[in-house]
């Protein structure tokens, strides 16, 4: 029986019709046919019930359902006894729990909806974990019983007696003006118990925005916002659910420092982060958690920051001898073909002039530059410095002010653009907004196998637009941006609300299809780990964010970088990016190294902030 029980049954709320379908999943299920209620279905019912007791784990049933609403998994053993909180029959379960230590950062990695949030929720006191029993959920008394002799027995015992308070930054910043009225100075004033309002909003540059209604913010200003409310509270358990997402890279580091800024002996903070140049910047220790995403999460054992990285891009868990995930993902950034001489000829090159353009107080001056077809130029600079502005002129939208050097005509260019913010308006399912935007390429076998197939969008075609989540819709906003001919394609942060799998994946899909449609991508992104992975040249920007800023022509990865890490801000007193990057010698992911460390000074000295070999 013991063996019996490694397996789980997913029936999914959203999908489970039965009274649309036949049950075919009842009929067809050779346990029924014996007599036995192994899958249950009654016409009050609104979903399928399947006894996971009785399941001998033939997998018929996810064959034959119409909507693809079963999923059977055989779980690794042992894991049965490790069960911390499940939600209902036949719904997502999470084994084990990260575990906090005191006065140290707990980083927390894994992909969407593998339970990181489910984690976070019981560290917090929010969610009491019923130890798998849903149906006759264990007392406190219980479940201190059940995590003795860990660290997490301590960590729950002190919950209970000092009532310890735990604020967590939700993961969806948008929803905060839905709950939070006033104006943000009043809203940050309520909440001081620290009396750090001065410090917080000049270390997260609030001062610009302190009398803007809450509603009135951009995604950046209340990302930044929604920190410094955290972080402006009396707290022994802090918790941040993305810190980082909407933030360029400058404010991401500045963060990560007041996040870090939080620590005492005996507090606890905890931070899920998919970009990883930052959460290894961030973390003294990480803690992995794999799966199935909505089925099921495991959490591993803590490692050290680099070693849990690295697990969780090799997708191998060397202490449970465990493989999580077919391929492993690296970060090898080869020259682009296009560095040989004898190629350049095949490429077509297109070349645009010194051009300035204002608006408002706002000045951009765009240096002359060219590029080529095949080729993905990262734009990098703060928020507000003119990306977009930038991306508009030469997309025809904007007509700039005045152009030097004049027998430079700016070419037409047909443009396809995946805006910063998606908004859903469309009253329909994916499929018929696909059918309606990009019919031909959708239909196209090239491009489903190169891009819809990588991006699961087939798993997402009959739910309505306005229903998805973040991912969801970047990766819908993405297929549409590809699918629509064009000379170049604008891309404006298509890592937002990714987790770090599917960052990768996105990357890897620009990058194949940018070289195989031999066209040319201008992509705006502030995960360092995705910017240094696509970039053939970059485009490095300079000045005071919405005062007056520079374009520089584009150039090689390396020089663009170190350009950018070590001066770009150097103007902008008193803040400049000033950190250094190494490459990881097993996956080659960037890593920023520790302020002030052996290697930053070296790295300084050298002038090199930016290495490409080890």
């Amino acid at each position: 029986m013991a063996d019996r029980l490694t397996r789980i049954a997913i029936v999914s709320s959203d999908r489970c019709k039965p009274k649309k379908c036949r049950q075919e999943c009842k009929k067809s299920c050779p346990v029924v046919k014996t007599g036995k209620l192994c899958i249950e279905v009654t016409p009050a019912s609104k979903i399928a019930f399947i006894s996971e007791e009785l399941c001998i784990g033939c997998g018929i049933c996810v064959k034959k359902c119409p909507f693809e609403a079963i999923q059977i998994i055989n779980l690794p053993r042992d894991l049965d006894k490790d069960t911390t909180h499940r939600y209902g029959p036949n719904t997502f379960k999470l084994h084990r729990l990260p575990v906090p230590r005191p006065g140290q950062v707990l980083g927390l990695v894994g992909t969407n909806g593998i339970g990181k949030s489910t984690a976070l929720k019981v560290l917090a006191g929010k969610l009491k974990p019923n130890l798998g029993r849903f149906n006759n959920p264990p007392d406190w008394q219980e479940i201190l019983t059940y995590f003795r002799g860990s660290e997490l027995q301590n960590y729950f015992t002190r919950i209970l007696e000092d009532n310890l308070k735990a604020i967590i930054k939700p993961q969806y910043v948008d929803h905060i003006p839905k709950a939070v009225q006033g104006n943000v100075g009043q809203v940050l004033d309520q909440k001081d118990e620290r009396e750090m309002k001065a410090e917080l909003c000049a270390d997260l540059e609030l001062n610009q925005v302190i009398d803007r209604n809450v509603g009135d913010l951009s995604g950046g200003e209340l990302q930044r916002f929604a920190i410094a409310v955290v972080a402006i509270q009396n707290a022994e358990i802090y918790m941040f659910d993305e810190p980082s997402s909407y933030l360029d890279v400058k404010q991401r580091l500045k963060a990560a420092q007041v996040i870090r800024s939080l620590l005492r002996p005996n507090s606890y903070v905890i931070v899920v982060e998919h970009d990883l140049s930052v959460l290894d910047y961030l973390s003294d220790f990480i803690c992995c958690l794999y799966g199935k995403p909505g089925a099921y999460g495991v959490v591993t054992l803590p490692f050290s920051v680099r070693e849990g990285i690295n697990i969780f891009l090799a997708g191998f868990v060397p202490t449970e001898n465990l493989r999580f995930r077919d391929e492993s993902l690296t970060f090898k950034v080869a020259e682009t073909p296009q560095e040989s001489a004898e190629e350049i000829e095949t490429y077509a090159r297109y070349k645009y002039p010194t051009m300035t353009k204002t608006q408002g107080n706002f000045k951009l001056k765009v240096m002359e530059g060219e590029f080529t077809d095949s080729q993905i130029i990262v734009m990098l600079g703060e928020n507000g410095t003119g990306k977009t502005t930038f991306i508009r002129m030469l997309a025809g939208l904007l007509k700039p002010d005045n152009v030097e050097g004049s027998d430079v005509e700016i070419p037409e260019f047909n443009v396809s653009y995946k805006p910063q913010k998606i908004s859903p308006k469309f009253q329909s399912t994916v499929r018929h907004l696909l059918h309606q935007k990009i019919r031909d390429s959708y239909m196209h076998p090239q491009f489903v196998s190169d891009v819809m197939k990588p991006l699961l969008i087939e798993q997402l075609m009959d739910q309505e637009v306005v229903n998805l989540s973040g991912g969801e819709l970047q990766r819908v906003a993405l297929c549409l941006c590809l699918g629509k001919p064009a000379d170049i394609y604008l891309i404006d942060e298509p890592s937002a609300y990714l987790d770090s799998e599917q960052r990768i994946v996105a990357s890897k899909v620009i990058k194949r299809f940018i070289l195989h449609a031999k066209k040319t991508a201008f992509v705006v992104e502030h995960d360092f780990i995705m910017a240094t992975y696509l970039a053939d040249r970059v485009i490095v920007y300079e000045g005071k964010p919405s005062v007056d800023c520079i374009a520089n022509s584009p150039q090689s990865l390396l020089t663009g970088m170190n350009l950018f890490l070590s001066v770009s801000f150097a103007a902008v007193a008193p803040l400049h990016l000033d950190i250094t990057f190494r490459r990881d010698p097993t996956n080659y992911r960037p890593r920023i190294n520790k302020l002030d460390s052996t290697k930053d000074r070296e790295q300084k000295s050298a002038g090199s902030y930016y290495y490409l070999d080890d």
